[in-house]
């Protein structure tokens, strides 16, 4: 599966993402100390929705868009960040993850950003332009270790990949299991696309043999059952989540589900925990 950024900015896998890593990282800043925030993945960091590729998809009408004309108050963060980039009413441009941990720094944080894209990464130095966020050229497996343990005693690693590689669940299952060795308080949020639920088991069996405790799964299905051949949502793998955000995990979801339902399918957000708590 292809998942380049700029073709499905701001759609419900976009919404579902960035609403749940603005509520984790306001629950790591219920403390004073400092964060590490790591995105190795990043893309270009904003994303025109009336450009070629957003328009080619019209996925920003099912995701963002819904979200705008929803009126409920736990999906006010996440409108907030997306407004903080826009002038007028209607989105007419999404910020992605870097433009979104950006926006939550704190002064005593740090924002360290990766893409090995070319095109991408120099996009995401003018996107990232003002801020004090470092960016980085490299492959994102390699810079993902390199990294680690944060210079911050605390910190976030996004690993958000295209999954354009037949071995990039392999690259992940294995970089995860050398990343948690080297930094196993840390907090990192593995996204993934959803096709089918059998496919995905098999990948979640594996990373749950990695024998990490607090490791969980939210899953967001838009469809009440798989559709053949078609992206079917999307989740997130976060290891160590702190418990004030998992408390407050199950009403945003609930808003997330309601407001990004298909017509004619309720869909479904569900959690997991692939280790002990």
């Amino acid at each position: 599966m292809n998942y380049r950024h700029s073709f499905h900015a701001g759609n419900s896998a976009d919404v579902v993402k960035h609403s749940l890593l603005i509520a984790l990282v306001r629950a790591l800043q219920h403390k004073e100390g400092a964060l590490t925030l790591i995105d190795t993945h990043a893309g270009c960091g904003l994303y025109d929705l009336g450009g070629e590729e957003a328009q080619r998809t019209g996925e920003a009408a099912q995701g963002v868009l819904r979200v705008f004309a929803d009126p409920a108050p736990l999906l006010d963060d996440y409108r907030a960040a997306v407004q903080a980039v826009n002038v007028g009413e209607e989105p007419r441009l999404y910020p992605g993850s870097p433009q979104i941990l950006a926006q939550l720094l704190r002064p005593q944080d740090l924002l360290i950003l990766n893409e090995k894209h070319p095109e991408d990464a120099h996009a995401l130095r003018g996107a990232m332009r003002g801020t004090s966020a470092a960016v980085h050229e490299r492959d994102a497996y390699e810079f993902w270790l390199a990294m680690l343990a944060t210079r911050t005693a605390r910190g976030v690693v996004v690993v958000d990949p295209p999954y354009e590689q037949p071995d990039e669940r392999a690259r992940i299952t294995a970089t995860l299991a050398a990343a948690h060795r080297k930094w196993a308080h840390g907090v990192t949020v593995i996204w993934y696309p959803l096709k089918e639920r059998a496919t995905h088991s098999r990948w979640k069996a594996q990373l749950r043999k990695l024998g990490i405790p607090k490791f969980l799964t939210v899953e967001h299905w838009l469809y009440d059952r798989d559709q053949p051949g078609i992206y079917n949502g999307a989740g997130l793998y976060i290891v160590n989540p702190p418990y004030a955000f998992t408390q407050a995990l199950p009403p945003l979801l609930e808003a997330l589900r309601a407001a990004l339902a298909p017509e004619g399918h309720k869909g479904e957000i569900t959690t997991d925990w692939l280790g002990e708590r």
